[in-house]
């Protein structure tokens, strides 16, 4: 199978407080985005991804990563699953689409392997990454207001459950969704203008997909990772979390 990657980084990342784009903040004196960028690469899935970047800092992101990326442009930022529709085309034609975030900079190569050949082995609309915790205490309170996974009886996933939405009995449930999917290429296409975007901010959001897949009798499948490497770098609390983590538990690609 033929696997392309996308790598959403068209986020303005206005509460860093940073003029810059927040993928290009440095972690351990590499930019944010170089880190995902190195872990693809290692992995051996897609040797060039294809980064999402806005207007007003892709210029910026295209001069730090030159011609090792792909280069999209979200002319309005109407969401994540609007990011993704604005890559169809530097995608091209393949079997599968991976959705990374360019401010998750622990995603390991190891794990990309393993959502690749769950993909591949299992053949279902969409693949996704999950992390359960322990508690939501000490840091792993950054993952607290994450949209929580819901399975039946079977284990089957049924769905997302966005925090802000979730009842006090989802609330206490450990396995969240760090938003890193493998796509059926030919689902993803077929399916991604369906997204409504009938909530607050009027944005389509891919993970209403999932709710889709689910109610087309579609199978999703999942694969666990380390808390670790799924943080993600949107506020100064969590990129001083994701510094501290690179220095003490050595979480580089």
């Amino acid at each position: 199978m033929k696997f392309r990657t996308i790598i959403l980084a068209a986020g303005k990342g206005s509460r860093m407080g940073s003029d810059r784009a927040k993928v290009l903040l440095p972690i351990g004196e590499k930019p944010i985005l170089q880190h995902l960028i190195e872990s693809v690469r290692a992995s051996g899935v897609d040797g060039i991804p294809v980064v999402v970047v806005n207007l007003d800092t892709g210029d910026d992101v295209r001069e730090t990563f030159g011609n090792t990326c792909e280069y999209a442009v979200q002319e309005e930022s109407l969401g994540t699953g609007h990011a993704v529709m604005s890559a169809r085309d530097q995608v091209g034609e393949c079997d599968a689409v991976i959705v990374l975030y360019g401010d998750h900079p622990f995603v390991s190569p190891e794990a990309l392997r393993q959502l690749v050949a769950m993909h591949e082995e299992r053949k279902p609309l969409i693949s996704m990454m999950t992390t359960v915790v322990p508690s939501f205490d000490g840091w792993y309170s950054v993952l607290r207001h994450w949209g929580r996974i819901l399975r039946d009886a079977h284990r089957h996933i049924i769905g997302i459950r966005e925090y802000k939405d979730a009842m006090e009995s989802e609330q206490e449930i450990r396995e969240v969704n760090p938003a890193l999917y493998c796509f059926d290429a030919d689902w993803l296409w077929g399916n991604i203008s369906q997204l409504k975007n009938l909530n607050a901010k009027g944005e389509y959001y891919l993970t209403d997909l999932i709710e889709l897949a689910v109610s087309q009798g579609g199978e999703i499948a999942s694969l666990e990772i380390r808390p670790e490497e799924s943080i993600g770098v949107n506020t100064p609390e969590e990129f001083a979390l994701a510094e501290r983590m690179y220095k003490e538990r050595g979480l580089e690609v």
